[in-house]
């Protein structure tokens, strides 16, 4: 019985030193590449604002979706930014992150003709691979928050997707223990999905590329569009709420 339990003591004191390890790997790597000033931030032709929910579980405004999207509104107006490509989940009618941000964005005043909308950024991996696969973007700036840039940053890195993070400059970089401990996790999970799981987008699509060369031509659907299963409507296309 005794060496069972110095067997699991064992084992789960590697484990946590590999966890460790892991983490602080993705976060060395990329620590550099993380922005909070805009005056100090390259542009770029296309900034991704990955997607959260606009509520948190409780059902209060989620401080974390309105910094993002400040943030990338920061951008845009800055010209450190032309177009923003949102992405996020949308699992359903009744929860749909792209267009809760394109609706917060436009209240920022950032145009139609700047948003890019992407209905298949159900995990970070998701739409970081699309950016570069379905969207054609080579080179971006990646919005959400600190804790979250390391491990979008690593996952951009190791997926061929050339990236700087940017963050909300007024934004605490300190965030409630369950979340810095699911993202501990994640980042554990990143790893394994990049080089030993080999783990794909849910959904690809085919290409769509963003044109940069002049402004985004939107495409009008009808009242389907929102995305939700069974629908038929491309999880990939820009669309306008009105």
């Amino acid at each position: 019985m005794m060496t069972v339990v110095r067997w699991f003591i064992s084992l789960a004191g590697t484990a946590a030193l590999v966890a460790l390890a892991l983490n602080t790997w993705v976060i060395a790597s990329t620590r550099g590449a993380i922005y909070d000033t805009v005056e100090r931030i390259p542009a770029t032709d296309v900034a991704v604002v990955l997607g959260t929910s606009p509520y948190t579980h409780t059902g209060r405004p989620n401080l974390l979706f309105e910094n993002r999207i400040n943030a990338a509104a920061q951008l845009y107006h800055a010209g450190k930014a032309r177009f923003l490509l949102v992405s996020g989940a949308n699992p359903s009618k009744a929860y749909n992150e792209p267009q809760k941000m394109y609706q917060a964005l436009r209240r920022l005043g950032v145009p139609d003709s700047a948003i890019t909308l992407d209905f298949a950024g159900f995990r970070t991996l998701d739409s970081i691979v699309r950016a570069r696969a379905v969207f054609g973007v080579s080179r971006t700036t990646l919005i959400t928050q600190r804790y979250h840039e390391y491990r979008a940053l690593f996952i951009a890195r190791h997926t061929g997707l050339a990236a700087r993070g940017y963050t909300w400059p007024d934004e605490d970089r300190r965030q409630p223990l369950r979340t810095e401990a699911r993202e501990y996790f994640a980042r554990v999970k990143a790893v394994l999905d990049l080089f030993v799981l080999g783990t794909p987008p849910r959904f690809l699509g085919p290409p769509r590329p963003i044109d940069t060369r002049a402004p985004a031509v939107l495409e009008y659907f009808s009242a389907g569009w929102l995305g939700e299963r069974g629908t038929g409507v491309p999880p990939t296309r820009s669309v306008p709420l009105r």
